[in-house]
């Protein structure tokens, strides 16, 4: 199989972004966004979904991170569904329960073209900043790249307490996820995995 890689850019108003991933990768990272906590979360996605990352992001941050994140989201997922061309050999299903601490988190995803977003957990993900990023955007990244991948992406927080812990489970057991789903089954050979025949 060719290496699965997608490239492209989103510039509005209000972002001006570029961004380049590589789903059959080692996760490398080439951040440059003025978002600390936001690389932080993203380098966890490349790290434990071996998924390479290069992403060059500016946005208006004198109003706030929403738009920054949100824009990054919608064209992360769609080079996600890019990069997976017709979805051919594919798991399609990937699923990791991560501990941290005292935090336990179980991400669950299905490739298979329909768009599903549900969070259960500790309403404190949505609470407070990490320096310029506003803890309530890690959920409205998290829906907005589901929408746009055309994922089922369900988390599930079982328990935890400490803020930091809560988004950076979420995002390391989105990494395994993804990269569960996203792996060749060499049993599968050029099948696709439906018994419709087919993936959008």
């Amino acid at each position: 199989m060719a290496d699965r890689r997608a490239e492209g850019a989103r510039k509005t108003s209000e972002t001006d972004i570029r961004l380049a991933i590589g789903l059959d990768g080692n996760g490398k990272t080439n951040f440059d966004t003025e978002i600390p906590f936001f690389e932080h979360m993203l380098s966890h996605i490349a790290k434990h979904g071996l998924i390479d990352i290069d992403l060059h992001l500016r946005g208006d941050l004198e109003i706030d991170g929403h738009h920054s994140v949100e824009d990054t989201a919608i064209l992360f997922g769609k080079l996600l569904h890019d990069s997976l061309g017709d979805k051919k050999g594919i798991r399609r299903y990937g699923h990791f329960t991560l501990t941290m601490d005292e935090t336990l988190t179980t991400v669950a995803v299905d490739l298979g073209g329909r768009f599903n977003f549900t969070y259960k957990g500790p309403d404190a993900i949505n609470v407070g900043k990490f320096g310029v990023y506003d803890a309530e955007l890690s959920l409205e990244f998290l829906q907005k790249f589901a929408m746009n991948a055309k994922m089922n992406l369900h988390v599930l927080i079982h328990y935890g307490e400490n803020r930091h812990h809560l988004h950076e489970s979420v995002f390391k057991a989105l990494g395994r996820a993804l990269r569960m789903a996203v792996e060749v089954d060499p049993r599968a050979g050029d099948a696709v995995p439906s018994t419709k025949g087919m993936l959008e």
